[in-house]
């Protein structure tokens, strides 16, 4: 017999543009300030490049530009939220995500996330709008975006780590505030 499933999730809400993205906590590596990326010839434009984080080349991705969504404000500092790839290929274990200011922890159960979706198709990328409290939120389809950028770069391509093991820019703490 299975377990049952927890009534509450820890989840982290990651600035992205005017939204957030919901992902569980688990997902985040690493929050690290943004580097110049590594240019991929003919790549999509949501499709940044690539930048270099504790030995690995790492895609990364503005989350904006692939759902069209408005990129936010201009002013706020910059960094890069290093996903934990879900897809279990040992060619992408990572995936980096552009983000605007801190993602932010909150713990959550189905009562606190309500869909806002109209029936409309979702953008590649976007398994859900949710509104989660007073935050429009979408939950990004990471299966979709592994096998899109496994598509795009390579297993090859992908698995070749950087000459350096060392971490790019400085580790971000989260915001424990809900």
């Amino acid at each position: 017999m299975s377990d049952p499933l927890p009534r509450e999730i820890r989840c982290v809400l990651v600035p992205v543009g005017n939204l957030r993205l919901l992902l569980p906590n688990a997902t985040i590596a690493e929050v690290v300030t943004q580097s110049r990326p590594e240019p991929v010839d003919n790549a999509p434009e949501w499709l940044l490049g690539r930048i270099t984080w504790r030995g690995w080349r790492v895609p990364l991705v503005s989350f904006t530009k692939l759902a069209g969504t408005e990129e936010g404000d201009a002013e706020l500092s910059v960094r890069v939220a290093v996903l934990k790839a879900l897809g279990g290929n040992p060619a992408l274990p990572f995936i980096a995500v552009l983000t605007q200011g801190f993602p932010r922890l909150t713990t959550l159960n189905a009562e606190l996330i309500i869909p806002t979706h109209d029936g409309s198709a979702l953008p590649p990328g976007v398994r859900a709008h949710v509104l989660v409290r007073d935050d429009v939120a979408m939950i990004p389809d990471l299966e979709w975006l592994e096998a899109e950028l496994l598509r795009l770069l390579g297993e090859t391509d992908l698995a070749t780590s950087a000459e350096s093991d060392e971490p790019v820019g400085i580790s971000e703490s989260f915001d424990a505030g809900d």
